[in-house]
């Protein structure tokens, strides 16, 4: 596969982003949308980031090839730190590498699997879709966006409280065992970094003292320090822990839709992950 970051070289000052998403998961974005935006804003370097996907990178470095922008092989996976959510950015991986693709594959079989259950709950509860490919075509959904869709599908036939009734019926997004995506992602060739550490709202809150926790227990190459929730007394924690341990940091907006479109992060925040990617900041 040819890579669209080959030789690569960037200037300290140069627009990245390293954390989007597109409707190959949770996104709306469409990767050509995205890819065209980011073109027209003159960025210099991005990552799709979608959830648990990393089938579609073949795709996505052919369709950056042919829109001239450099895009980092990257994914985020959805991970479980002593019962709480902690998101886990890879980038540089090979996608072709099975520990991370075993990952994947087994993170889609059980998103797919709970759809099932939902949709029997819900048939016991007396609702009912006219259509039996109803099912199919949620199952065909990325897994990150199969709860959404059967919100939607309850919404448009009318059915009140739905995202609460799909939550009582089961629904859940699929995790694995941090330590595992960190395992699959390091010996597929890639980075591990942990995604937004510092936003809270149903995700890991990461203090110095949690951070000392989760390297002691699995060996994280760094976290995303820039992220447009965090605080900036956040931000230079991160930064001064990072720098202590010797850690990676990435930067990231986190972008979903066009109404919070990509943020322009100079390259030189990251210097160190982009040389560990091969990439060349001077």
């Amino acid at each position: 596969m040819r890579l669209s970051t080959a030789n690569l070289s960037l200037a300290p000052d140069a627009a990245i982003d390293l954390q989007l998403h597109t409707h190959y998961s949770d996104g709306k974005w469409t990767p050509e949308a995205l890819l065209d935006h980011l073109v027209s804003r003159n960025f210099a370097l991005a990552a799709i980031t979608d959830h648990n996907r990393i089938d579609t990178t073949t795709e996505l470095q052919a369709l950056a090839l042919e829109k001239r922008l450099p895009l980092l092989v990257a994914a985020e996976f959805t991970t479980n730190w002593r019962g709480d959510v902690t998101d886990i950015l890879c980038f540089g991986f090979d996608p072709f590498a099975p520990p991370l693709q075993a990952v994947a594959a087994d993170l889609l079989r059980r998103q797919q699997d709970n759809t099932r259950e939902v949709f029997a709950k819900l048939h016991q509860k007396g609702i009912r879709f006219d259509q039996p490919s109803v099912l199919g075509s949620v199952l065909s959904l990325p897994g990150a966006a199969q709860s959404d869709a059967i919100v939607a599908l309850l919404e448009s036939a009318g059915v009140e409280h739905a995202v609460n009734l799909v939550i009582e019926s089961g629904a859940i997004f699929a995790m694995t065992e941090i330590a595992l995506v960190v395992d699959a992602a390091q010996r597929s060739g890639g980075l591990a970094l942990v995604a937004h550490p510092g936003r809270g709202g149903g995700y890991v809150p990461f203090t110095v003292e949690r951070l000392d926790q989760l390297r002691s227990e699995v060996p994280i190459d760094g976290f995303e320090a820039y992220y447009p929730l965090h605080l900036s007394e956040q931000t230079e924690l991160f930064l001064a822990y990072a720098q202590i341990h010797d850690l990676l940091v990435s930067a990231g907006s986190d972008s979903h839709t066009p109404d919070k479109p990509p943020i322009k992060y100079p390259a030189s925040h990251v210097r160190a992950l982009l040389e560990r990617l091969g990439i060349r900041v001077s």
